[in-house]
């Protein structure tokens, strides 16, 4: 088990920044410097962002409906596919030791953004690197926002895991607070493995490193169907969960916009921003 630990701790040499306005894998973009005054990543600001993420449901709008609705359309529509899927994956069991399962895993462990975050943190403190802050903060912010909804949503479905062996239509709510096996839906490691790779794609400037950041994450949402800890759909909607809320986090620093959005359902209406 000890060469898990070894995985994130290579990832930091990987993706960590170079001082700041020095060319890297994360150099600091036109975005991010006329950020610096405005975002202080301190406790005040996780404070302030932290009440504004409670409250967005009371702010969605059209769009944002729309994104709920295909979701859990989403996961309905996988869900009919768990149980061949898991047979067809359970009749050959013998790469669960392999490399690239032993990586998924670990991917998506409680120790990897605690890892990550530390890394950054403390080459943030040594060099006053704006950049490397900015990610430590949003490894941070984000996995405490996934990992908080995630345990809610959890224990809410109570719906059993796989290896239970109770079908995958099974469900208990409210009992999952007590019984790992009732904990399946979402995939708890998914929230965590898409959120680490959203949030390092998004602050990586070069474009091969923002698709390469999500590597590990597709490995994790093979290997918890692999081990047979969780159903397909479950690591659907968990990864899910893990890019939505890392994609608001991140957004709150580089107040990223879109310039169409849908401002109605029905009657179906847009508007566009000119700027």
């Amino acid at each position: 088990m000890r060469h898990k630990f070894f995985i994130p701790l290579i990832l930091i040499a990987i993706f960590e920044p170079l001082p700041y306005g020095a060319p890297g894998l994360f150099a600091q973009n036109p975005v991010l410097r006329d950020s610096v005054e405005r975002n202080k990543y301190n406790l005040a600001q996780f404070g302030n962002e932290t009440w504004s993420f409670i409250k967005q449901p009371t702010r969605w709008e059209g769009s944002d409906w729309l994104k709920i609705g295909a979701l859990g359309a989403g996961t309905f529509l996988v869900m009919q596919v768990d149980q061949p899927i898991r047979d067809a994956v359970l009749r050959d069991r013998r790469y669960l030791k392999s490399v690239p399962i032993e990586v998924g895993s670990a991917w998506g462990e409680i120790y990897t953004p605690v890892l990550l975050f530390s890394g950054f943190a403390i080459h943030a403190l040594i060099t006053d690197d704006v950049g490397t802050k900015k990610v430590a903060f949003e490894i941070a912010q984000a996995s405490l926002y996934a990992g908080g909804f995630n345990y809610l949503l959890k224990t809410a479905i109570g719906r059993s895991r796989p290896y239970v062996n109770e079908g995958s239509q099974s469900y208990h709510p409210f009992v999952g607070i007590f019984t790992l096996g009732d904990q399946s839906l979402p995939g708890g490691h998914n929230v965590l493995a898409f959120l680490l790779s959203t949030v390092l794609s998004r602050n990586a400037k070069p474009v091969w490193l923002k698709g390469i950041a999500y590597v590990p994450a597709a490995l994790t949402f093979v290997t918890r169907v692999y081990q047979d800890r969780h159903w397909t759909s479950d690591n659907f909607l968990g990864a899910a969960v893990g890019y939505f809320v890392a994609t608001w986090v991140v957004d709150q620093h580089e107040q990223v916009e879109s310039r169409i959005q849908v401002s109605s359902v029905f009657p179906f209406t847009m508007s566009m921003r000119l700027d």
